[in-house]
């Protein structure tokens, strides 16, 4: 028997680890027992269903479940299974023992045993009891016996935890087998709000904005099932309309039913508690329903007792699950809703210093919109200065609904919106905001958001504008901290823009008048400005590090966390002089405020594109694209465009292109390209230059010579250069064989002012190795290699240049002791790097020593190609690779012809078993 799969989504989501260790367990020629937990909803089912769907058909599968009520029934999760199996396979005189009242029940076990042993036989089997928290004794025997037979089976069962008390026979069947079984546990828990988004994409077939994702995680708490419910009757309009959408009937029932049977007093209490919101404090629910301490005390144990609320925190309590709150308002009368909220503000506003997002939600649903606009603007500068910028973000647009344009209210939601990474809303909000700005002072606040939001939407035009109305406003401001703060916009504005010395002169005016006045925080900002020019030259580096390192401490003694998360942020992206640990501190350090101040992307995607970073100058490719994934899957900037945005992108296809992932690359490439024709013009300046290195790599000498006029009408219109970027694509115009001259043309129009020496050198002396200018071409090799600038990958392959050289000077022997370096720093990487160690290892005939083995049989994979391994070993087929991985058959064939080939097999069988050594 196989189940299908449910559910609006065409793919299981967040459940990946989870169904690798239970596939890890099927595969074993031993017996395995696992165990899911989880609440109603959370996906066991859809779980044990993909797992069945990747079994080979030689194997056997019974599933059987055990319903409400069956304690009464005996052996009725394997009756249900029988119902499901084959009738001629199933021996009818063990059959009618087993439902034999009259027989002993040891009697009607051995029958069970009996009836599973004729069924599964000696083939590979996996048997499912799901619901064993409904299970009748004799099931629970009998799962428990079966744990203890031998052979090729996976035995799984599955639970819902807050659903198992003493009295189920499941609670002692739990104990003994973690006493006498090597158990696996699976904890099902409920969708990250990044399941969420992924879930949403794939059932509608685009990436919901961040606002419906953030709503329908909240509203759901992050259960798939609930989270499907509500998207059944999703017809393709707009995805917001799915926050606001009524519950379905069946939901709201199932939901209803937990309190259905609650006497009138708790009934009256647990509906107060739906109105009171998502949080509900112990006092304000005693004020509001008029109940004495020790009948609140009783009904709120009842409530928990039941799971339908949880204790949240110190007298306070919240829902289990939003949508029962939600289910129980919606059969409430409108006046009864008001009145409840009516009540609760006053209770608030008694209380005085109440928390201002609570005052504001009981205000607007009780009609008192007054008191919500006050509540709001409080609010919303209190939520900015703690860093919950989201909440404040809500606050400030709740007020909006109101006062539309008040500044203050504008001023507020602009900033909160560009910390959580909102950009077209902070765009829009900080237009307003300086339209109506009542003060020159309030106008250079909104100015000086404006111009960085110019920058992070890659608005160049509108920057260089808005930085001329900035200069503009600084004639008419008196000296003081607004001036500065105008100061430290422009200098700001110009470094980003690639002007240096302006930025410097700007920095230096808002710092002398910061200073003369005695401005402590336009003195900090001033020196941020100032010390990110400094350290992003290798000449002033250490300067500009000395100066952001002593400004730290201060800012953060001032709460000025933005100032202090993006003066970390420099000093760890700035030329690399840093050692492993102090840039690893830094990292944490630069989370931990930036977090502080709500800014989004500095506490997620610049943290985790920071820790790849420290990777690579580590030499640790896998570390490296580990820590880039890891940032996606937290970012809400990827969760909100759906694709893999911005640096996120450009990072990793680079790390994909050294680690050889070349299917990958074409999928972002693909990505980005889409980006670029929705508008965004970053994506459309990097494009070419990740196309042309896949191309040179796949060994498509026309594509990539065609897309070398590409690549340079894309960098004359931008000022941004990359000398790592200058020396890979030198690196593969001359292994796919490129014109020099034309290699030439892209190291010329890729090496401009800024590029550090040790890469113009290194770009330098590549060009002059492919001359047959060895003697030159030697000497860059080795100054580069001895540099502590370039990471370990880069100095690996200057050693290698060095090697060649030598071995074209006919000089072996130092050859030998350059490739011996470059094995030293290239011990954990792989791709084109090592494929080039290998081959000069080889021309010099050398064994790898000690410690420095060459990457050979699974470890020369790819972290792509292990998985794909894994699914071969599995005896997965090239379309059941490409359905499981979502990737073409095409691509699916490419993966295991490349593991074939690494592994030195020839063929699928032996893929297993290398991969089981």
């Amino acid at each position: 028997m196989r189940t299908t799969r449910g559910g609006v989504s065409p793919m299981m989501i967040g459940r990946d680890h989870e169904l690798r260790q239970l596939t890890r367990l099927v595969t074993t020629p031993r017996p395995h027992v696992a165990i899911v937990a989880g609440e109603a909803g959370i996906g066991k089912t859809r779980l044990i269903q993909e797992l069945l769907a990747t079994l080979p058909p030689e194997a056997v599968v019974l599933t059987g479940q055990a319903e409400p009520g069956s304690l009464a029934r005996p052996y009725e999760v394997l009756l249900d299974a029988i119902d499901a199996a084959d009738e001629d396979r199933v021996d009818s005189i063990a059959l009618a023992a087993l439902t034999d009242p009259a027989r002993s029940p040891v009697e009607r076990l051995h029958a069970g045993l009996l009836i599973l042993a004729g069924l599964v036989g000696d083939a590979p089997a996996v048997i499912v009891f799901e619901d064993l928290h409904w299970a009748d004794s004799e099931s629970a025997a009998l799962f428990e016996r079966l744990a203890d037979q031998p052979g090729q089976r996976l035995l799984i069962g599955t639970y819902r935890p807050d659903e198992v008390t003493n009295r189920q026979p499941i609670a002692a069947l739990l104990g003994r087998l973690e006493r006498r079984h090597a158990v696996v546990n699976v904890r099902l828990g409920r969708l990250t709000e990044a399941q969420t988004a992924a879930l949403l994409a794939a059932a509608t077939g685009r990436p919901a904005p961040y606002r419906t994702v953030a709503a329908l995680h909240q509203r759901t708490g992050g259960n798939p099932f609930f989270l499907e419910e509500l998207l059944r009757g999703y017809a393709g309009e707009d995805l917001e309309t799915l926050c606001e959408r009524p519950l379905p009937w069946s939901l709201a029932e199932v939901l209803r039913r937990q309190v259905d049977d609650l006497g009138p007093d708790s009934r009256r209490i647990v509906e107060a508690a739906a109105i009171l919101g998502y949080r509900v404090p112990f006092d304000l629910l005693a004020a509001v329903t008029s109940a004495g301490e020790d009948e609140l005390i009783g009904v709120l144990r009842e409530l928990v007792t039941r799971g339908v609320l949880v204790e949240s925190g110190e007298d306070e309590f919240s829902f289990r699950h939003a949508l029962v709150r939600e289910a129980l308002a919606e059969q409430m009368l409108g006046r009864q809703r008001r009145r409840l909220h009516e009540s609760a503000l006053e209770a608030l506003l008694a209380a005085g210093g109440s928390d201002p997002a609570m005052v504001a939600y009981h205000a607007r649903r009780a009609g008192r919109y007054d008191d919500m606009v006050v509540a709001a603007r409080r609010g919303s500068a209190l939520y900015l200065a703690i860093g919950s910028a989201y909440q404040a973000l809500q606050l400030a647009e709740m007020g909006l609904e109101e006062v539309g344009e008040d500044a203050e209210l504008l001023g507020a939601a602009a900033r909160a919106a560009w910390l959580v990474g909102l950009l077209d809303d902070a765009v829009g909000y900080a237009r307003r905001w300086r339209d109506r700005a009542p003060t020159t002072d309030e106008r250079a606040d909104a100015l000086y958001l404006m111009i960085r939001l110019a920058w992070e939407t890659d608005d160049l035009d509108e920057m260089r504008a808005l930085t001329d109305e900035m200069q503009q406003l600084i004639t008419e401001l008196p000296p003081g901290p607004k001036q500065a703060l105008a100061m430290t916009a422009v200098a700001q504005s110009t470094m980003l823009r690639g002007e240096p010395d302006e930025s410097l002169a700007w920095s230096q005016r808002a710092l002398e008048l910061a200073e003369r006045l005695d401005l402590p925080n336009m003195r900090l900002a001033a020196l941020v400005e100032k010390g990110s020019v400094l350290v992003d030259c290798l000449e002033t580096a250490e300067e500009g590090r000395a100066m952001l390192t002593g400004l730290v401490d201060e800012a953060e003694k001032l709460g000025e966390w933005v100032l202090a998360a993006r003066a970390l942020n420099n000093l760890v992206q700035g030329v690399p002089t840093a050692e492993s640990t102090e840039h690893a501190e830094l990292l944490e350090r630069m989370r931990v405020d930036a977090e502080r101040a709500g800014f989004e992307s500095l506490a997620v995607a610049a943290y985790f594109q920071g820790r790849a970073r420290l990777a690579v100058r580590e030499g640790r490719l896998d570390a490296a694209m580990a820590a880039l994934e890891q940032g996606q899957a937290r970012d809400r900037g990827y969760l909100r465009w759906g694709q893999r945005s911005g640096f996120h992108a450009v990072f990793l296809a680079g790390l994909s292109l050294e680690a050889g992932e070349l299917n990958r690359v074409e999928e972002i490439v693909a990505e980005l390209r889409a980006a670029a024709a929705r508008g965004d013009r970053s994506a459309g300046l990097v494009v070419p230059g990740i196309a042309l290195h896949l191309a040179a790599r796949r060994g498509d000498l026309a594509t990539a010579d065609g897309l070398v006029d590409e690549l340079i009408a894309a960098m004359n219109d931008s000022p941004w250069r990359s000398q790592s970027q200058a020396h890979d694509l030198v690196s593969a115009g001359l292994h796919v064989g490129l014109p020099l001259s034309r290699i030439a043309e892209i190291a010329h129009n890729l090496l401009g002012p800024d590029i550090w020496d040790d890469y113009r050198i290194l770009v330098d002396a590549q060009l002059a190795e492919a001359r047959g200018e060895h003697e030159a071409a030697l000497a860059g090799y080795l100054r580069v290699a001895g540099s502590p600038v370039p990471p370990p990958s880069v100095r690996g392959t200057a050693e290698l240049g060095a090697a060649s050289c030598l071995l074209a000077l006919d000089r072996p022997g130092p050859a030998g002791e350059h490739v011996t370096n470059a094995g030293a720093l290239l011990a954990h990487w792989s791709g084109w790097r090592v494929e080039q160690l290998d081959a000069l290892r080889a021309r010099l005939g050398l064994e790898p020593a000690d410690g420095q083995r060459t990457v050979t049989g699974t470890g020369a994979l790819t972290p792509r190609e292990r998985e794909v391994a894994l699914l071969i070993a599995d005896g997965l087929t090239n379309a059941e690779l490409a359905r499981r991985l979502y990737i073409s058959p095409k691509t699916a064939a490419v993966h295991v012809s490349n593991i074939l080939r690494k592994l030195g097999v020839s063929s699928r069988t032996e893929v297993e078993g290398a991969v089981r050594r």
